[in-house]
């Protein structure tokens, strides 16, 4: 497949992450990306380029083409986005997507006949996706694409007659150049590169006793990953695909905004390509189906597990998680100030780590927590974000967590997790007396209806909680309130470097050695 350029000044403003990401390609002068129509056979191949250690699924939907080759390659070529959009071509692609999806399938489909351009802004997936999900919400049956699946509902029930038999076309449109499509597409397609998977610096631990983790990991706050820690989970040799559907049946689990039956969710996973996939991830799968409950146990270092006093009152607190290769999780941190552990049960997770004092590049927070805005999608991340933690001082934390592992998470730290396969895994959040007083503290704050998550009763959980611990461990609050003023203290009387270093009578330094 012939090689392209990617334009090296590719803006990106998706106004959904709100995020502003003015390095998008400083390193993509030269970019192997350079798309023309194609033929059938190549439709097929991948496009492997072996210096820039990028590998694609599958070519451009639609011959969309970066901006960079209308002004590199292609020069004197006219581009087919603003003819055909006349008038509204002043409009960013971002603007005339939001238009667009205050449509209904009826009139995108109308809307995609009437020139080459809109023919291609009316077939953007995420649109049809969004009305698959509004409307049909998890009652339907992944055919492909988002379109297609629209089509089939919509030709079963005869709720839209003109598009019965419309289907999916796949016109390649000559000339076409936007850098916002061509990005989504290639979000969707890329794989991870091995520079990105290749960083392992976390410390990794086996048959460690529980006092040596407090000490050395939950104390300090340091993320571990622990092996050997699923031996005798029947979870490890049961949870397959196939004994998965058939002890849930027709249970449906929450899937992103939607619920699903297990069976109609692999059938979509199996068939997507896109962006941001679908993630399962269901905390009230135990009560749902009593038999997965009995099949895992918290390991033995997560067992003292406080936000237990509430009873049912306690917020979400575990999960199954299910997706497939691309799916996962950007950059956040984990509810009211919990740690979690993650443990994969099937599959393997890249992750990546930040401590509580360090927020992740492309990742904007607002100034009381509420709300994080980052790049729409993990791989986005990666493309844009990753090469600048090279050189930081404080780098990530990062590793591959294989099946039968466990990722401690302390609570503070953001992380970001992507599935390198399709992954089946088990977490929990939880509170110990080590982060005691900051879930406490968290839950009193002056925002903490917005901050809060996992249940209905926000404004009155700290009290509740609270309550509840004094009457489950008299004392506990006052003794670990004493014991963090004692630390406190201590650190402030430690002699620091320039302390040290100075003469208190004369005012001039002083070294030894």
């Amino acid at each position: 497949m012939p090689k392209s350029l990617l334009a090296s000044n590719l803006r990106s403003k998706r106004r959904r992450s709100k995020s502003k990401r003015q390095k998008l390609n400083q390193n993509q002068r030269e970019s192997p990306y350079q798309e023309t129509p194609l033929t059938e056979e190549e439709e097929e191949e991948e496009d492997d380029d072996e210096g820039n250690g990028f590998k694609l699924k599958t070519s451009a939907k639609h011959g969309v083409q970066p901006l960079g080759n209308l002004y590199f390659i292609n020069k004197g070529a006219v581009n087919a986005r603003n003819t055909g959009l006349g008038n509204l071509q002043v409009l960013t692609d971002e603007l005339v997507l939001d238009i667009l999806a205050l449509l209904d399938a009826t009139h995108l489909g109308v809307l995609a006949t009437v020139t080459k351009s809109l023919y291609v802004f009316a077939n953007h997936e995420p649109l049809w996706r969004n009305l698959v999900l509004e409307e049909l919400k998890g009652e339907f049956l992944f055919a492909g694409s988002w379109k297609s699946t629209y089509v089939a509902a919509a030709s079963a029930s005869h709720h839209h007659p003109k598009l019965k038999n419309s289907g999916e076309s796949v016109l390649k449109i000559r000339d076409f150049y936007s850098d916002y499509l061509f990005q989504s597409w290639l979000c969707a397609n890329l794989e991870m590169k091995h520079e990105w998977l290749e960083r392992d610096n976390i410390a990794r631990v086996r048959g460690i006793s529980v006092e040596d983790f407090i000490e050395k990991f939950e104390e300090p706050n340091k993320p571990v990953l622990l092996e050997g820690c699923l031996d005798g989970w029947g979870a490890v040799t049961k949870w397959t695909r196939e004994y998965l559907t058939k002890v849930s049946g027709d249970v449906e689990f929450a899937v992103g905004p939607v619920e699903m039956k297990l069976e109609n969710y692999f059938k979509y996973s199996d068939g997507v390509t896109e962006e941001r996939p679908l993630y399962l991830f269901d905390p009230k799968f135990a009560e749902k189906v009593p038999v997965l409950d009995s099949e895992y146990e918290v390991p033995v270092y997560f067992r003292e597990d406080l936000f237990s006093v509430l009873g049912n009152e306690r917020p979400d607190y575990r999960w199954i998680i299910i997706g497939p290769s691309g799916s996962g999780s950007s950059f956040h941190i984990d509810p009211n100030s919990t740690s979690a552990w993650n443990a994969v049960i099937t599959g393997s997770k890249k992750w990546v780590l930040f401590p509580p004092e360090v927020i992740p590049p492309g990742v904007h927070p607002s100034p009381d927590g509420a709300e994080v805005a980052c790049p729409v999608s993990i791989m986005e991340w990666f493309m844009n974000f990753y090469g600048d933690t090279k050189n930081w001082k404080k780098r990530p934390v990062e590793c591959i967590c294989k099946a039968g592992e466990v990722m401690f998470v302390p609570n503070g730290w953001w992380h970001l997790v992507i599935n390198l396969e399709e992954s089946i895994a088990i977490t929990q959040n939880y509170v110990s007396r080590r982060n005691l007083l900051n879930v406490l503290e968290f839950l009193k704050k002056p925002n903490a209806k917005e901050l809060v998550s996992g249940t209905n009763d926000r404004e009155n959980l700290h009290d509740k909680f609270k309550k509840a611990i004094e009457e489950a461990y008299p004392g506990t609050i006052q003794e670990l309130e004493k014991k963090a003023e004692e630390k406190r203290r201590a650190e402030e009387q430690k002699v620091t470097f320039w302390d040290a270093a100075t003469d208190s009578k004369s005012g001039a330094f002083k070294f030894s050695f």
